[in-house]
């Protein structure tokens, strides 16, 4: 069920943007809504927090992020005495080599304008779906699952919800930001939870448990 209900969200949100469809006022209307509570604090605190949080979705952080969880997934699991104890790696670099094959070519195809509505220039992809949103998204979300697989159920759930913590300060720093679109943000989150969806139930298949003796 929940699957099928990112997919049909994301499909309705890509519909829209595709076609300029009403849906996108929601867009204008928290834009202006954001810019207007963010003159009114005037918190250069606040504006500085929303750039650091955004910048925590790009990939020379989120990318070494999910490397070295993996890396350290596989320690403990070769640690355990777990079969395959090896496989959080190459599914970590699958995982970051796919972000950009689905994101890039989205961009491209939607080519959508960002917040300032300024067009597109010749060497710009576009703002939908969001790519730091996905990168964020995918990786923390990627590195929390390898985790949870070796951690104990506590210390798993602890990691899951640090990641969903973080994934979602990097859509309010985009947004409070101005750095994209508030559909751009929840397109990639369900672009995101579709895949760590998948990856959640062959996870278990691919780094199975310590073998009982």
């Amino acid at each position: 069920m929940a699957a099928a209900a990112l997919a049909v969200l994301l499909a309705a949100i890509s519909w829209q943007v595709a076609v300029d469809g009403p849906l996108l006022g929601v867009d204008t209307a928290v834009r202006d809504g954001v810019r207007h509570v963010r003159r009114a604090i005037g918190s250069a605190l606040l504006n500085h927090l929303g750039v650091a949080l955004s910048d925590l979705g790009g990939g020379t952080v989120a990318v070494p992020v999910l490397l070295g969880c993996a890396g350290l997934a596989a320690w403990l699991a070769r640690r355990g005495g777990r079969p395959r104890w090896w496989v959080p790696v190459p599914v970590a670099v699958a995982a970051a080599v796919l972000i950009p094959l689905l994101v890039v070519p989205a961009k491209v195809w939607f080519a959508r304008p960002g917040p300032y509505g300024v067009p597109l220039a010749g060497s710009q992809w576009g703002w939908y779906p969001s790519g730091h949103t996905a990168t964020s998204s995918i990786a923390y979300g990627t590195a929390a699952l390898l985790l949870a697989r070796v951690l104990s159920v506590a210390a798993g759930r602890r990691v899951g919800a640090l990641a969903s913590l973080v994934c979602l300060g990097v859509g309010a720093g985009l947004v409070w930001s101005d750095f994209h679109w508030l559909l751009d943000v929840l397109a990639s989150w369900c672009l995101a939870g579709l895949l760590l969806l998948g990856l959640h139930l062959l996870l278990p298949r691919l780094l199975p448990g310590r073998p009982r003796t």
